[in-house]
């Protein structure tokens, strides 16, 4: 049965979606005119994927983002001017202007490590996970965000491993949005769906259409009941795609423009 969304609910994904959708269009500018250091990485059409999933989450609830982590960020609250500020390499950004896009973090607001090291979050975010456990704090779980790319590393399975052997408050989000930089994801996968790979670690897995906000929500908020009754993670994986490249200068010689249109018809928003 499907659940009933409110007006008010409705109206929030709907501000949310735009929001990151509009901020890294900005962003794309702001580096085209030199004033992005560095590079950055556009989440521009998987936006359903975060809003979908953070939305219904707690304040008091921790997330571990991406290095395509902009639109978790505004999902869970962050303050827009700061983060913008970050990107910008000023003192008055999230991190001090130290991290820059692909270090967006806010203590605060319980959002955490993003990071260009594929992978990493996972192991940071079970930490996380076992202090909910340990401290017996049944009000709070911990989600956290990676791409196709990142579930084949080694760090991804010893932390499902590890996540289902101590049935920690975890939801991993699988972010798949069709490549690892310029590698299709059925060049280097050895699976159809990556949810699939759940099963081997003794916890559930679930693939959505990551451009529909809510059947991501669904999905999550099964995944979100199971981990605040003690049953342990879930694996959720998000089929969606990024319009642009998989960083600014990209020449995206690795697939066709008729591809992206196509999926630009399926934007999420």
């Amino acid at each position: 049965m499907k659940p009933e969304y409110s007006k008010e609910l409705l109206a929030e994904m709907w501000k949310k979606l735009n929001l990151a959708r509009e901020l890294e269009t900005r962003v794309q500018w702001l580096f085209s005119m030199g004033l992005v250091h560095g590079t950055t990485h556009l989440g521009i059409g998987e936006e359903a994927t975060a809003v979908g999933s953070i939305l219904a989450l707690k304040p008091q609830d921790y997330v571990f983002g991406t290095h395509r982590g902009h639109s978790q960020a505004i999902a869970k609250g962050i303050d827009i001017d700061h983060m913008m500020a970050e990107i910008l390499a000023k003192e008055t950004g999230v991190c001090k202007g130290k991290g820059g896009s692909m270090h967006i973090a806010s203590p605060d607001i319980n959002y955490f490590a993003t990071s260009g090291i594929l992978g990493a979050s996972s192991v940071i975010a079970n930490g996380a996970a076992l202090t909910i456990k340990k401290r017996n704090e049944r009000d709070r779980i911990t989600a956290v965000f990676y791409g196709d790319g990142a579930s084949n590393e080694g760090t991804f399975h010893e932390s499902l491993n590890l996540a289902s052997l101590w049935k920690l408050p975890i939801i991993f989000v699988c972010e798949n949005n069709g490549f690892g930089i310029s590698v299709p994801a059925w060049q280097s996968t050895s699976v159809e769906n990556i949810s699939d790979r759940a099963h081997g670690y003794n916890m559930p897995g679930e693939t959505v259409d990551g451009n529909d906000v809510n059947a991501v929500d669904e999905a999550f908020q099964r995944a979100l009941k199971r981990a605040k009754a003690g049953e342990g993670p879930t694996l959720i994986e998000c089929k969606t795609y990024r319009w642009m490249g998989h960083w600014i200068g990209d020449p995206q010689l690795y697939r066709t423009r008729e591809e992206v249109e196509a999926w630009k018809e399926k934007c999420p928003i």
